[in-house]
């Protein structure tokens, strides 16, 4: 006997192969980093005067890679990075361990790896393996308890100190913006949270201004005495303060012994923008004059003087933004942040909707790094924070960053993809 078949049908082929698979992702989340990276190759061609160099398509090609993982990962059921997130840990740290050993150098610093041609720079893969420890060590056992903040320290410690020993201050920052967003979101005290940043402010103002070292240790103290639990005999108060105190003497000592001239250079040169602007300071400086001379509407795409002449070195990375400002003045940088903000938004969105702590945490995670990344890229190239070194997230040409945040991407999206279906009646 002869089963009847249904006649063969495009449309339904092309769904149930194409579009069903994808079909709970955030779209408008994946258009956008693909608009952005497009339009980051645009701004990356434009400061590039010369035809030999070929650093738009390359950023262009790797966006491509990148967005080929994304949705590959966005099939993968992120449940499953759960099961092996300590083989993730371990991996990024023998990645990070390997840099130190067989890694070249550059500019003073040694973070890649020669592989196959490739410059590849673990610390930024590295981002990926932080933020999915975090989400598997918070997603049962919540940072509503001391114990478990602690744990969460202890592990994320190990590849920040790797990465800080490189030297590779900025991705440390980072890091360490990925672990207070994770832990915000895992409920955690913000009294806490305020304790753990406090003796990095101590830091600086026991080098600013010691008075105001000293009234912020007592400041920490009051807050440590409501925020932590051992109270008795003042324990907690007086912990607080000290941890304050220690933080003033361990960043003069940090300054004086540990922190590499050309980052002290740049930090006193953000305090005071106008003592060296020909050397240190040169970098911000001519930035800003970029920026400042798009007025409304800036000169046009591969126009301007700051940037077609090269009076803007490393434009076509950290500095990326001025090109921007430049070239299509204050509307162009306006468009450029609402965008920024609508993907921190989308990805917001993800971690509230999301069917488990572990997915919503892997949201967090992502739009903890981009936002932190985000923000001092773009102060730093307007005057209001320290050059950094820390890359616009896809605008920025560096292939290792771009994959990197595809990849993230790709984790994101699959956190969408396999939430609950809803029907509809």
């Amino acid at each position: 006997m002869l089963l009847n078949k249904s006649p063969f049908s495009p449309a339904k082929f092309i769904h149930q192969s194409l579009i069903k698979p994808w079909q709970q992702i955030d779209v408008p989340l994946l258009i956008l980093t693909v608009g952005v990276t497009i339009f980051g190759g645009i701004m990356i061609r434009s400061t590039e005067t010369s035809e030999v160099v070929k650093d738009w398509l390359w950023h262009w090609l790797t966006g491509g890679v990148g967005v080929l993982l994304a949705l590959v990962l966005a099939r993968i059921p992120y449940q499953n990075w759960l099961k092996f997130h300590w083989v993730t840990y371990t991996i990024t740290n023998l990645s990070l361990i390997a840099v130190l050993v067989i890694g070249t150098s550059a500019k003073g610093a040694q973070r890649w790896i020669n592989l196959f041609g490739f410059q590849l720079q673990p610390s930024e893969s590295a981002k990926i393996g932080v933020i999915i420890t975090i989400a598997a060590l918070l997603h049962k056992r919540t940072a509503s308890k001391l114990e478990h903040v602690f744990r969460v320290l202890a592990f994320t410690g190990l590849p920040c100190l790797l990465v800080f020993r490189q030297p590779d201050l900025a991705t440390s920052l980072v890091f360490g913006a990925i672990v207070l967003g994770m832990l915000y979101w895992a409920n955690a005290n913000p009294g806490w949270l305020l304790l753990l940043v406090s003796p990095v402010i101590a830091a600086i103002l026991d080098n600013l201004f010691k008075p105001g070292w000293i009234a912020w240790s007592i400041a920490m103290g009051v807050v440590a005495w409501f925020c932590l639990p051992w109270r008795k005999f003042g324990i907690s108060a007086v912990g607080g303060l000290a941890l304050n105190l220690l933080g003033g003497e361990l960043g003069a000592f940090a300054w004086n012994n540990i922190l590499k001239p050309y980052q002290k250079a740049r930090l006193t040169v953000f305090l005071n923008p106008e003592q060296d602007t020909l050397a240190a300071g040169y970098h911000q400086a001519q930035s800003k004059i970029a920026i400042g001379s798009g007025n409304m509407w800036g000169w046009g795409v591969n126009q301007g003087p700051m940037t077609q002449l090269g009076f803007v070195p490393e434009q076509h990375t950290d500095f990326i933004f001025s090109a921007v400002g430049e070239q299509l003045g204050f509307i162009g940088c306006a468009i450029t942040i609402s965008i920024f903000c609508i993907i921190c938004l989308r990805l917001l969105h993800i971690a509230q909707t999301a069917n488990d702590n572990f997915g919503s945490l892997l949201a967090v995670g992502m739009l903890s790094m981009i936002l932190f990344q985000t923000i001092i890229n773009i102060g730093m190239t307007v005057g209001l924070a320290p050059v950094a070194g820390i890359p616009l997230p896809w605008m920025t040409y560096g292939r290792s960053a771009l994959l990197s945040n595809f990849i993230n991407i790709g984790l994101v999206e699959s956190v969408a993809n396999f939430r609950i279906r809803r029907k509809y009646y």
